[in-house]
């Protein structure tokens, strides 16, 4: 079968001696076998695939594939990519990344990210927001809201810290919230 090419195999009748013993290689008589694959034997029973792999562990077996921590398992995280609209009301996120357009009444959330491309507009209350697009509206930052060099904020804005890279733009009613780490309760007006 491999190794052997056609001609090499004997013929009927032909005769080769192996350690001295004379033998023959006639074909047995009968109805002739089909050359290729051997017949199935239904007497074996078919061996069932092993679906160990795709198993779950039993309560209690540890598992090779360290568990996520607590905070990543819980975290609930809403992108927004390039080229996406979204329109509506936004409730109990705990990070929004927009990469495209929003138009929306954010709440119960804690953290937003407005990427370079990334436009939102409506009202947002978060207790951090990074900001390298454009927001447009009432803006209220807990804790801390950073402008990048490429980032606009305008519109009546609320902020616990208050951080502008160079070339960052700010516009509007700003005013420092009172209970804020850091927060100048007297500093606000209208840029």
């Amino acid at each position: 079968m491999f190794g052997k090419k056609k001609d090499d195999q004997p013929t009927q009748g032909a005769d080769t001696k192996t350690d001295g013993d004379a033998k023959s290689y006639a074909k047995p008589e009968g109805p002739a076998a089909p050359t290729g694959r051997p017949a199935m034997n239904p007497d074996i029973p078919r061996r069932s695939p092993d679906m160990s792999a795709f198993a779950r562990p039993a309560a209690g077996a540890s598992t090779a594939i360290a568990p996520r921590s607590t905070s990543e398992a819980e975290q609930k995280k809403l992108i927004v990519g390039r080229d996406i609209f979204l329109n509506g009301e936004i409730r109990t996120c705990d990070s929004l990344v927009v990469e495209g357009k929003v138009e929306a009444v954010l709440s119960d959330c804690r953290a937003m990210d407005i990427a370079g491309s990334g436009e939102f507009r409506g009202s947002a209350e978060i207790e951090t927001a990074d900001i390298s697009g454009r927001f447009d509206g009432d803006l209220v930052v807990r804790q801390r809201l950073t402008i990048r060099a490429t980032g606009k904020v305008l519109g009546k804005i609320r902020y616990g810290q208050l951080e502008v890279e160079r070339g960052g733009v700010i516009s509007g009613t700003i005013e420092a919230l009172a209970d804020a780490p850091g927060g100048d309760s007297g500093s606000g007006g209208t840029n």
